[in-house]
């Protein structure tokens, strides 16, 4: 990536269930614009459970909030025409969307149907533990308040693999239907992971898949989104999303941006699903994720050497997207890894700066988080202006000690007083002599953060003695640029 674009995950779990989130997002549009950010990434839009669903308890696809269902006309976030709104006047600001696409299972159906299923280990999915019995199971999806409008399509238990509950009896059990197997190829843990949660979508047959490509393409039509978030694409069969995009981007009539929530620290894993998937989508960094994670939990026992390495970003830079935290990470939620809070900055650092890799800032660090009392985190906003102003040109890199790391950018002729030097320290206080290039010899660079008040002045051969504080990260630029952050942010 070289266009130093910034995304931002405009949403976290807590939200208020107000029904006015659509309508802050257009007001914030312009403001997001000149603070550095060039895209977003919205919640699901469609009806889930109640009101009050995140967006991942998926119903109806088709329901961007527009009907009354599950108790609610709106979704927790507005209406659709709210939503439509909001897509509008995000791209009418110069900003890219990102909508949220959740495919691989369904809930609260509208009626029980009788199933014959076999009881499946948790640990072992292509383990059978029982008998095959009849089971009562929310698969019937009528959607009687839409009433056919869109699509006329509706869901029973011969479009599901599997679910998760007898309701006859109250048994919370997986349950893998008789007549069917899970896909393959998916995610290996639990030999197979093709089961997360409800009523499991069947991506083997024929009519789930014709389904999915119609609803796509009336998605694209409806709001005319610039990119797709795919949620949980180890859960689904590889060939899936290389065949879905195809048909998306040519309906679309254009390359759609897309990122996949591949959720696992195994690096081989996601190189694997890449390749088998054409290369067809970016995914997220979830072994960056955790090595800021781990980072943050063992503070100085960690080596500070490892910080960006055996990454996606080191391998396929062009196909990382790279993130601190997200929803699923936070408090009380099923992935929680949440990176502590003095480190935030290091890790933001690390992702906005540095040339490699779409960084992603999650709306809990940049907004904070008042569910569970998480303050915004300090100079996060002056380091997403650092990026779009300053942090272009050659990277040169000093990751050579356990504790205190860094590296610096050239700049560009491009980009006026471009050009930075980073270092941070998990330990205590220290400094580095790091090269920024003879074009700043004589020159003085200023710390954005305001941990260090004194100045570095650049030697004639273009080094500087860069120091930041411990457990803190510096972020040094010329004094021109150090001037138009304080007055931009």
């Amino acid at each position: 990536m070289n266009d130093n674009k910034t995304l931002m995950q405009y949403f976290e779990w807590y939200l208020p269930d107000d029904g006015l989130f659509w309508k802050r997002c257009s007001a914030q549009a312009e403001r997001l614009k000149a603070r550095g950010f060039d895209m977003v990434w919205l919640p699901p839009a469609y009806k889930g459970t109640s009101s009050a669903d995140v967006g991942y308890g998926v119903y109806d696809l088709y329901d961007l909030g527009e009907f009354d269902q599950k108790g609610t006309v709106r979704t927790k976030y507005g209406t659709a025409q709210e939503y439509k709104e909001a897509v509008r006047d995000m791209q009418d600001a110069g900003i890219e969307v990102i909508t949220d696409i959740v495919l691989n299972h369904r809930t609260g159906a509208d009626r029980m149907e009788s199933v014959s299923a076999i009881p499946i280990a948790y640990d072992n999915r292509e383990k059978e533990i029982g008998e095959a019995r009849e089971i009562k199971a929310w698969t019937g999806f009528d959607f009687p308040g839409r009433n056919g409008v869109y699509s006329d399509f509706k869901w029973n238990h011969t479009h599901f693999n599997g679910t998760d509950l007898d309701a006859s009896t109250g048994e919370h059990q997986i349950f893998r239907f008789e007549d069917k197997e899970w896909t393959w190829e998916t995610d290996p843990e639990f030999v197979n992971f093709d089961y997360l949660m409800g009523a499991n979508v069947d991506m083997n047959n024929p009519e789930v898949i014709q389904e999915l490509n119609r609803w796509g393409s009336w998605y694209y039509d409806q709001v005319h989104m610039d990119g797709l978030r795919l949620d949980a694409v180890k859960h689904i069969g590889f060939e899936f999303y290389r065949n879905w995009l195809k048909n998306f981007r040519a309906h679309a009539g254009r390359d759609i941006f897309a990122v996949g929530e591949y959720w696992s620290a195994d690096l081989e894993r996601l190189l694997h699903y890449l390749e088998v998937t054409d290369h067809s989508m970016s995914l997220f960094d979830v072994p960056l994720h955790y090595n800021f994670f781990n980072a943050s939990s063992a503070g100085a026992n960690y080596s500070m050497k490892n910080l960006v390495s055996g990454c996606l970003t080191d391998h396929l830079p062009d196909q990382s997207v790279t993130f601190v935290d997200n929803h699923d990470t936070e408090n009380g939620q099923a992935l929680y890894s949440f990176v502590q809070e003095w480190f935030k900055p290091l890790a933001y650092a690390a992702i906005l700066l540095r040339k490699d890799g779409l960084p992603a800032v999650f709306y809990g660090d940049y907004y904070g988080i008042p569910a569970h009392n998480k303050p915004p985190i300090f100079n996060l906003g002056k380091m997403v202006m650092v990026r779009k102003l300053y942090a272009y040109g050659e990277q040169k890199d000093y990751f050579d000690d356990d504790h205190i790391v860094g590296w610096t950018r050239s700049g560009d002729d491009e980009h006026p007083d471009s050009g930075l030097a980073v270092l941070m320290s998990n330990d205590t206080d220290g400094a580095k002599k790091m090269e920024v290039g003879k074009k700043f010899a004589g020159m003085t660079f200023y710390d954005v953060t305001e941990k260090c008040i004194e100045p570095v002045e650049i030697d004639e051969d273009g080094f500087g003695l860069f120091g930041t504080a411990g457990g803190n990260v510096a972020v040094w630029v010329t004094r021109n640029a150090y001037d138009k952050i304080r007055i931009e942010v």
